[in-house]
């Protein structure tokens, strides 16, 4: 019972994304494609809420259920966000599936999303493997 509210949350995300077309490998390839600019607009969307967001939270110090004083550290850029941009880009384009709505594909009856799922935790594990010889 405890976690139940986590799952409402997920099982709604999924619906969500379901219903937004935001899992439709047809969108995401007319994305790629420059066809079409759904994707662009709820990702450009998404961008604009993360952004005013984050600068709510700490202009007003937003604290976390507990009390705590919310801290976002500024990241350094390094060669590794490119590289890595491209690498998920190109898994990205050529599976027709963001790492985000898997299981949400995978519930609304796509049975390769299983696979999609075990590639994307095996590119997980590769990289926890490899993570101190790339570029951090």
């Amino acid at each position: 019972m405890k976690n139940l509210k986590y799952l409402v949350l997920g099982i709604l995300f999924g619906i969500i994304l379901t219903k937004s077309e935001v899992i439709s490998w047809f969108r995401i390839q007319e994305m790629f494609r420059f066809q079409s600019f759904h994707m662009y607009g709820i990702i450009g969307s998404a961008i604009v809420v993360g952004l005013i967001s984050i600068q709510l939270i700490k202009r007003f110090h937003v604290k976390t259920i507990n009390g705590e004083e919310i801290r976002i550290a500024d990241k350094q850029y390094n060669h590794g966000t490119w590289i890595g941009g491209i690498i998920f880009g190109l898994g990205w384009a050529l599976t027709g599936a963001c790492p985000g709505p898997l299981f949400a594909l995978l519930g609304s009856g796509v049975a390769a999303a299983a696979v999609l799922i075990l590639a994307a935790l095996a590119g997980t594990w590769t990289y926890s493997a490899l993570r101190e010889k790339l570029p951090q």
